[in-house]
């Protein structure tokens, strides 16, 4: 491997764990009770505005950026970057409690003791747990398992891909493969929660942050990178699961992969409990410490980052007693409203028409998404 291939790797290693960290585990239910058998044609439009988004992030880091270090950026441009962090530092802390609720549901589920109560304390306690290491000894050490983690859950998802892909071959040579019925949803409803959903393809534009780490192509290279390898895998992923749907009945359930899994293969549900547990616990301390750091740039280190750990883990706190399901859509509104503030940075500083047009349609889409996003079930 040459070392640029081994540079991208690196670099594309926080966006993508950030992206798989953020929903691959709850999609499948969610997108069953929306639009069942069109689930993929559903989680393909989904990964298209996101990847319009990006390609939004990927403008700013090659234009945005330099105007910044040159000086000659517009106060316009800046008041909105500045909104856009902070609007990121609330998102950050909503996904840090998305990410600790799906972990908890998935280890108790798989040890068969889930409860709501247990669920929200062991969400408590994971928090508390990552603010007070913030606090004292800083998060560097936990982020080492981010790349393992990654590593692990990796190949973890590649052996739930073959379980239920298996299971679609024997199904279909025994003739007894069944797609899910449509729900009956109304076009509203569907898009609503189609747009509660938007969290699940979220974190590349962890790439625009690391510029201490990578320049600037490789970053915008590890964006484009990690969007094209998440969208293959979500695609093919609900692909291979629309075959086991209907045994979930049009139940939203945040641990449902857990029953689909089962179904499949009786070794699957250890596999995939083991890769909840490492990549939500990897993209929530990923997330703390990106939010930590937006505090920090925001306020001009008047709040440092291990205050900022803090912050953002006692907001997640509050927030742990919310549903998972509407946790996700909180996020993926929280989101959507970051994307769009940075849709109108890019406006800011686009030259042509044409394109300040599609980024003011994807910056209505995103309007759309933050005003009206709801969850399912």
């Amino acid at each position: 491997m040459t070392s640029s291939r081994k540079e991208l790797r690196f670099a594309r290693t926080t966006p993508l764990a950030s992206i798989f960290g953020s929903g691959l585990l709850v999609i499948v239910p969610i997108l069953n009770a929306a639009v069942g058998p069109y689930s993929v044609f559903a989680m393909a439009g989904v990964c298209a505005v996101a990847y319009a988004m990006g390609e939004v992030i990927r403008f700013n880091i090659q234009h945005v950026e330099p105007l910044h270090e040159s000086g000659t950026v517009s106060e316009r441009t800046v008041r909105n970057e500045r909104l856009a962090n902070l609007a990121l530092v609330l998102a950050y802390a909503i996904s840090v409690c998305l990410y600790i609720h799906i972990l908890a549901a998935f280890l108790l589920g798989g040890l068969g003791i889930n409860t709501p109560f247990r669920e929200n304390l062991v969400c408590v306690v994971i928090i508390l747990a990552i603010g007070i290491i913030g606090r004292f000894r800083g998060l560097d050490m936990l982020l080492i398992l981010e790349r393992w983690s990654l590593r692990v859950t990796g190949v973890l998802i590649l052996l739930l891909i073959a379980g239920f892909a298996i299971f679609d071959w024997q199904a279909m040579s025994s003739n007894t493969l069944q797609l899910p019925l449509l729900p009956k949803q109304d076009l509203w409803t569907i898009l609503t929660v189609l747009g509660g959903t938007l969290i699940v393809v979220q974190g590349f534009e962890t790439s625009r942050y690391l510029g201490s780490e990578f320049d600037r192509d490789l970053r915008i290279r590890s964006c484009r990178s990690s969007q094209i390898v998440s969208t293959l895998v979500y695609l093919i992923f609900v692909a291979v699961a629309t075959p086991l749907m209907h045994f979930l009945e049009n139940k939203v359930e945040d641990n449902g992969l857990l029953m689909l899994a089962a179904k499949a293969a009786v070794w699957l549900p250890i596999p995939l409990v083991i890769a909840a547990v490492l990549s939500q616990f990897s993209a929530a301390v990923a997330d703390v410490v990106g939010g930590g750091g937006n505090v920090a740039e925001s306020t001009n280190d008047r709040i440092d980052e291990r205050r900022s750990y803090v912050l953002i883990c006692g907001i997640a706190v509050v927030l742990a007693f919310a549903p998972t399901l509407t946790l996700l859509s909180f996020a993926s509104r929280a989101f959507a409203f970051y994307y769009f503030l940075q849709c109108l940075v890019a406006i800011s500083v686009s030259k042509s028409r044409s394109q300040k047009l599609i980024i003011g349609i994807l910056a209505g889409i995103l309007a759309f998404i933050t005003v009206f996003a709801v969850p399912a079930g």
